[in-house]
């Protein structure tokens, strides 16, 4: 039970008040309970928040950072776009992905997909999707997968040109437990905000780990071996929901989301606003590019050296390395990367010649640990 403090909605029900000894404080309206005081933090709508903050599940909701680029091509493939969503395509179709600066009253970008080639018949085993990896460190209070799992609810603002039900999923890692659901969107290019409130699963392996715990997903498409029934959990792989809108069946169709939180509870809360910095860091985790600017190799034919660089952040595990702008020296010698780790790394260079040696311009590198 609980001591409560109700606000009714009638002159004889204004103000009620009761008591017990449970250490639980109720706010009430009407009679509903919309916020609980415990010893254990501030509850909102079933969302216990100490301090109420990194609330949200999902990095980069507000679509703000995307240090790969604004604009993606996604034929038969599997890439990341803006930072922390991924996007695949394994239709006979084709869309962009392009960070975009239209957006909702509070939000500066969105995430927007645009079908350039259209699959106006999707085969069985046929899909695309948005999706977000989660890191199980970061979900350990849920518990899915035990008796005491927690409820989650998925928000999030949307727009597309088409109308209907739209479908989408939170699938595990080992792609054994699903749960589809639904959104409809009513009106045309019109922005509209979605709540999915979803009982945790206490069935299922659910990882606590650095790898994926569960990825939330938004189907552009899916064949028929990836459509089940909404709202419950399931233990085959489903990425949509049957009779859901098929976006890459029509040409120049256009969706559109941001504002995305999954958080702990029964109730969609406001989105939590994270400064830039910290965003930025959050994203980091997983993939940065490091940009070097012009350094002295050192004087001689043949002498070498390791300049130790260091990542922005703590690398989510030994990043894979990839060269996006080669570095060019003024004279003979080259240069190579090594002792990788998820600190940093160490820059090789090597001089062919008898000259002082330097870099001619700023190589730049990244360091990819994505789930």
């Amino acid at each position: 039970m609980a001591s409560i403090i109700n606000a009714g909605t009638t002159s004889n029900t204004a103000l009620n008040m009761s008591a017990d000894t449970s250490g639980t404080l109720d706010l009430q309206s009407n009679g509903t309970t919309m916020a609980s005081v415990t010893s254990t933090g501030f509850n909102i709508g079933g969302a216990v928040a100490s301090g109420y903050t990194m609330k949200n599940r999902i990095i980069n909701g507000d679509m703000q950072i995307s240090q790969r680029g604004t604009s993606f091509t996604v034929d038969g493939a599997q890439i990341y776009s803006l930072d922390r969503w991924q996007v695949e395509d394994a239709t006979d179709g084709v869309f962009t992905v392009t960070q975009s600066s239209d957006a909702p009253d509070g939000f500066i970008n969105s995430l927007l997909v645009t079908v350039t080639t259209a699959d106006a018949s999707i085969g069985a085993s046929q899909l695309a999707l948005v999706r977000q990896r989660i890191e199980g460190l970061n979900a350990t209070d849920l518990a899915w997968g035990t008796a005491n799992a927690k409820t989650v609810t998925l928000s999030f603002w949307v727009r597309s040109s088409l109308t209907g039900t739209f479908g989408g999923t939170i699938l595990n890692s080992a792609a054994n437990r699903s749960y589809p659901y639904t959104y409809t969107i009513s009106s045309a290019n019109t922005w509209e905000k979605k709540s999915i409130t979803i009982a945790g699963d206490t069935t299922g392996t659910w990882l606590y780990d650095n790898n994926t715990f569960a990825q939330v997903d938004f189907s552009m498409a899916a064949g028929s071996t990836y459509l089940g029934t909404a709202n419950t959990w399931s233990g085959t792989a489903y990425l949509g929901v049957t009779g859901q809108t098929q976006i890459m069946s029509t040409l120049n169709a256009t969706w559109q989301i941001t504002g995305v939180q999954l958080e702990r509870g029964s109730q969609a809360t406001s989105f939590e606003w994270l400064p830039y910095g910290t965003e930025l860091a959050l994203c980091q985790r997983y993939y940065e590019q490091t940009i070097l600017g012009n350094m002295q190799i050192p004087n001689g034919s043949g002498s070498a050296m390791i300049n130790p660089i260091s990542f922005h952040v703590t690398k989510r595990v030994q990043p894979t390395m990839a060269t996006i702008t080669a570095a060019t020296l003024f004279s003979a010698g080259s240069t190579g990367l090594n002792g990788v780790s998820v600190d940093g790394f160490g820059l090789q260079f090597v001089n062919s010649s008898g000259t002082n040696n330097y870099f001619t311009n700023s190589p730049v590198y990244s360091a990819s640990a994505e789930l």
